[in-house]
């Protein structure tokens, strides 16, 4: 925890290479007390690489959490219809922790270099997944985001595909001087050969394209005893539904599939789910798996990233990952995921 009483700008001044050396403890307070609340100066950074996210205490008041966007990755148009989104889910009561709103009437706050968006704090803890009430009591959650979210379009952000959400990322890859130099070409080998193997036979176009969350993992979602709430829209984007399932999915391909059968019989008491979907699933896993590289190679100038991945530049990591793409490669192979007769 940061007090701002004792917190210098030695941060800042350290690194200015970066725009986030500027966030000091300070400039957290200021940016915060702009939009109306009084700080009591406690401040507790949250776990965050791409943005950066404090719980900030307030006088008198619950803490409310602070969420500044990185520089240059969005514009205000996407932000703002993130943060439409999740009102919307969260006004058909729907529990998505949606921004609050400004002095200006906007979700979204300028201070400096700095867009922002404050919300309520939600208290919780990461789901587990290990009993079929709990994977049901999720695909209901999934089942209404996506009801809301197939009701419109987005128009301003981003859609899952080939060419933007993972040949743009292995640019960055490409670009990398941390890859080993003996690994660099073996590493972009093995991953244009998995992304031209997507591109052939994992049929995106074949498949309902929609609002969906885009990052749902159980690291965005928070359990309570009123039930699951989902705490992050930050990669909400177009695409398949399926998207929002898979991750909630591990073992073998059986005990995926029993699991899915659990998700499922939430999901669709309030949304449909096309079957043809479950065969895009190994394609959509192999363009996270490049684009995560390429988050962080793109990311690396960012000296927490340096301090979070330490072994991104290691030999070993690379080897691991040649073999994964490999791996990944055969599974686009495999038949497609057959969900259980019941």
């Amino acid at each position: 925890m940061l007090d701002v009483t004792r917190a210098g700008h030695a941060s800042a001044a350290a690194r200015l290479d970066h725009a986030y050396g500027l966030l000091t403890p300070d400039a957290v307070v200021v940016a915060v007390e702009s939009a109306g609340f009084e700080c009591d100066g406690r401040l507790l950074a949250l776990n965050s690489y791409e943005n950066r996210v404090y719980q900030v205490g307030l006088e008198g008041q619950h803490p409310i959490i602070a969420k500044f966007y990185r520089p240059e990755r969005w514009t205000d148009e996407a932000i703002l219809e993130e943060h439409r989104f999740a009102i919307e889910l969260n006004e058909l009561d729907i529990p998505v922790v949606a921004p609050l709103t400004g002095p200006s009437g906007s979700t979204l706050l300028s201070h400096g270099l700095f867009k922002f968006a404050l919300f309520p704090r939600r208290a919780g803890r990461w789901p587990e997944l290990d009993t079929v009430v709990q994977r049901t009591v999720l695909g209901r959650l999934l089942g209404r985001i996506h009801r809301v979210g197939a009701a419109r379009p987005f128009k301003q952000r981003p859609a899952i595909n080939v060419a933007g959400y993972a040949w743009a990322p292995l640019a960055h890859l490409r670009a990398c001087t941390s890859i080993p130099p003996d690994q660099h070409d073996n590493v972009l080998m093995a991953a244009e050969v998995l992304l031209g193997a997507v591109a052939e036979r994992a049929a995106f176009d074949a498949v309902r394209m929609q609002r969906i969350h885009g990052d749902f993992h159980l690291g965005n979602v928070l359990m309570a005893g009123d039930g699951p709430s989902v705490v992050d829209l930050d990669d909400c984007c177009t695409g398949p539904a399926v998207q929002d399932l898979w991750m909630l999915l591990s073992g073998n391909a059986h005990q995926r599939a029993a699991q899915l059968n659990d998700v499922l019989a939430g999901y669709t008491e309030f949304a449909d789910f096309d079957q043809r979907e479950l065969a895009v699933i190994e394609g959509l896993r192999a363009l996270r798996m490049v684009r995560y590289n390429g988050w962080i190679a793109e990311r690396w100038h960012d000296p927490a990233f340096e301090r979070a991945f330490p072994w991104f530049t290691t030999p070993r990591y690379w080897e691991e990952q040649i073999i994964s793409f490999r791996e990944q490669l055969e599974a686009l192979n495999e038949p497609p995921l057959q969900l259980m007769s019941v």
